[in-house]
């Protein structure tokens, strides 16, 4: 985790909730509530210590579409249109 960069911002709210405002190297952002500052502070190394399995499974999902999109065109099930709905 030498080259992992994340900001991690903790701060009350409203109504006993902490406001956990999460991003890491990779883009993933995320905004969590959680009850106590314990709690809050749980979420975020466990967001912080994922992050690396959550890029890899991005890039997996990524990489389904792509593939996908190259059969539905060599199909011919695709149009020109830039709207998505084939």
């Amino acid at each position: 985790m030498s080259h992992n960069r994340f900001n991690i911002n903790v701060q009350y709210s409203h109504d006993n909730f902490y406001k956990v405002s999460l991003s890491d190297h990779n883009g993933a952002r995320t905004v969590v509530y959680e009850p106590s500052v314990d709690r809050a502070f749980d979420y975020a190394i466990n967001w912080c210590r994922e992050s690396d399995t959550r890029e890899e499974a991005r890039q997996t999902h990524n990489k389904a579409i792509k593939e996908m999109m190259t059969l539905d065109r060599q199909a011919g099930i695709t149009t020109r249109t830039s709207d998505g709905l084939d």
